[in-house]
């Protein structure tokens, strides 16, 4: 009896053990992942506090989708390669009307992805105004220019979205290296959802569908990113 109370004891222990372990390696998985949205949600409250030089709230407002991509660099890929990732956040809703969405994973890459100032990183924000933008990101992989169309966002308080750019592009798409902020062609880069940091993410297999149609639980993280896009009015 006393060597069988032994015996559920060590294996009580060992199971403690295992759980803990399989708990952190979770944890572990998906660190890099909730630290790019907190990261993708830093850069858009600095924006977003640009009132006289940031992008223009009606532009936010008639957003169906916002990508925030942090600390775009240069990487050897041929010939001036480049190669980010970050986050992007969706109206939900089949008319994408309704409240934000947990974040989506993005990547993105291109050899015109925009400019650098001195070598420095720059973050890049793009702006989805109509639902065959968003639903195009949400499934495959999208050349900005050739499947999707994109123009240089409007800047300022009273700057207009009502241009013919902006009111026929499906994305406007802006760019801030060392404190400079304004609109940036991104065309010829590139734009994927990361399955891969998803199911980091969610601890799941997840797709971008499932995301958005709130199949998942929103990440603490992604706290501010979301409430800031919300206060925009």
């Amino acid at each position: 009896m006393e060597r069988t109370l032994k015996m559920l004891a060590i294996a009580a222990v060992i199971a403690s053990l295992s759980l803990h372990s399989f708990s952190q390696e979770k944890e572990e998985k998906g660190s890099a992942e909730r630290e790019r949205v907190k990261e993708s949600g830093d850069v858009l409250k600095q924006i977003l506090d640009m009132p006289d030089k940031g992008v223009p709230k009606s532009v936010l407002n008639g957003a169906k989708c916002v990508i925030v991509m942090p600390s775009v660099k240069k990487v050897a890929i041929g010939i001036g390669g480049t190669y980010g990732r970050g986050v992007m956040t969706c109206r939900t809703g089949s008319d994408y009307k309704g409240p934000w969405s947990a974040p989506i994973m993005m990547a993105s890459s291109g050899g015109n992805i925009g400019f650098q100032i001195g070598g420095e990183a720059t973050d890049f924000l793009i702006i989805v105004t109509n639902d065959q933008g968003a639903k195009s990101l949400l499934s495959n992989k999208v050349k900005l220019g050739a499947d999707a169309s994109i123009a240089a966002g409007p800047v300022g308080r009273t700057a207009e979205a009502s241009t013919n750019a902006s009111m026929q592009a499906q994305m406007l798409s802006y760019s801030r290296s060392r404190g400079v902020f304004g609109g940036v062609s991104l065309s010829g880069a590139t734009l994927r959802p990361d399955g891969d940091a998803n199911n980091n993410l969610y601890g799941k297999k997840v797709t971008p569908e499932e995301i958005i149609a709130n199949k998942v639980e929103m990440p603490p993280e992604a706290n501010q990113l979301i409430q800031d896009l919300q206060s925009v009015q």
